[in-house]
């Protein structure tokens, strides 16, 4: 512990007495953007994701905004290492002079770099980390990904609206896991439904028979799940069809990943009939998106479609493009922060603008159907909700939530 204390200190001095002052990082022909993700562990496919993101919109944008030359550089977190992502930001303000820090996969990291981009006073682009509170952690901090309450809200609302009555909740044990519970279970309830039991399984689950059993023994009419990205979804997934859960009734509702490519190749027919909420699907319809799958695919050379965490990355950089167009170049947080503020724009996702008052993102959270057409699986849109907020952030919803 005395070691780490003495670390922190270093890190405030070397923060203090090493980082120009705010804005003058680069007051030449170049602004500096370091992205913290993961790169290589057992979140690769998630910094390669949000890579491609970044260098599709480069690819069809062009590295010139407001007569600078923005400069992308990579460091790679390994996974959830809040310790690992704050000696990252600091090297990145510090050696590296980046006049903007973005990124975070895992909120964690996000909120360890926050404290660092607070002291420096250098703006913050949040492209996933999804837990409501990280925008608070900094004044200088902006979100274009989503929050788990903005996603989970909505489809608590919309399984209430099309008949279920009686739902089981499944999270995995961490915070992601407890933020959806809470927002799912509170929001079914407020609207007169009953949440018949709630588990937390741990994180490192891969065999989720028992708990399958035990949901089908309960016979509620639907299922709430949240479990992390990839390999757990696929394992619940086959579980549930091979229980017999969809042939008992027991509509299946999952939050955002559900959707992804990935996942929906390795779960197959398994994944057919779910519903899911989110911001975005490579599937979805409209010309916008249309323009970046085609983009996005020679960008990775057609290797894999783009997921949520490609979009939101994507339109990080949209963000940081506009905002330093408004600003005329200058990065200085401030400034840069309060035009982010006014940032609205057509997103492959859809409409979307930052809310000035909480600097996070409002969107569109679509409800969505896996179906398979043409013999690929797809996420068909059935129902949607506009202009959604984190409604965590909202006083009426705090109140709900007590």
């Amino acid at each position: 512990m005395q070691v780490k204390k003495l670390a922190g200190t270093a890190l405030a001095l070397v923060l203090a007495c090493s980082i120009a002052p705010a804005g003058a990082g680069n007051a030449g022909d170049t602004i500096r953007i370091g992205v913290i993700t993961s790169l290589t562990g057992p979140a690769a496919q998630s910094g390669e994701q949000m890579k491609a993101g970044i260098d599709t919109w480069l690819r069809q944008n062009g590295s010139q905004v407001a007569g600078k030359k923005l400069e992308v550089i990579y460091k790679d977190d390994t996974g959830p290492q809040a310790d690992v992502a704050k000696r990252l930001a600091t090297e990145l303000l510090v050696r590296e002079n980046v006049d903007i820090l973005a990124g975070f996969v895992f909120t964690p990291n996000a909120i360890a770099a926050a404290a660092v981009a607070e002291k420096a006073r250098r703006p913050m682009v949040v492209m996933n980390a999804a837990a409501s509170g990280v925008t608070e952690k900094s004044r200088y901090i902006t979100r274009t990904s989503y929050t788990i309450a903005q996603s989970v809200q909505p489809l608590a609302d919309w399984a209430y609206k099309t008949g279920s009555r009686k739902v089981f909740s499944i999270v995995s044990d961490y915070a992601p896991g407890i933020d959806a519970e809470t927002w799912f279970n509170n929001s079914f309830a407020a609207h007169g439904g009953q949440v018949v039991a709630t588990v937390r399984v741990p994180l490192n689950t891969v065999d989720y028979s028992a708990y399958l059993q035990r949901i089908k023994d309960e016979k509620p009419d639907a299922i709430h799940v949240f479990l992390p990205n990839g390999q757990p979804m696929v394992a619940f997934i086959k579980g549930y069809k091979e229980k017999g859960l969809d042939k008992a009734g027991i509509r299946f509702l999952g939050g955002e990943g559900w959707a992804d490519e990935d996942v929906l190749a390795m779960g197959g027919d398994a994944m057919l009939g779910i519903y899911t909420a989110g911001f975005y699907a490579y599937s979805r319809p409209g010309a916008e998106n249309a323009r970046f799958l085609q983009a996005f695919s020679q960008t990775v050379g057609g290797r894999f479609q783009p997921n949520f965490l490609s979009v939101s990355a994507y339109d990080a950089m949209n963000l940081i493009a506009a905002t330093l167009t408004r600003t005329e170049g200058h990065a200085e947080a401030d400034r840069f922060i309060q035009a982010a503020a006014t940032y609205s724009a057509t997103s492959p996702r859809g409409s979307v603008s930052i809310d000035p008052a909480t600097r996070d993102i409002v969107q569109t959270i679509y409800i969505r159907r896996i179906d398979k057409k043409e013999g690929k699986y797809v996420a068909t849109e059935i129902d949607r909700y506009d202009g959604v907020k984190d409604p965590a952030k909202s006083a009426a919803a705090a109140g709900r939530m007590k």
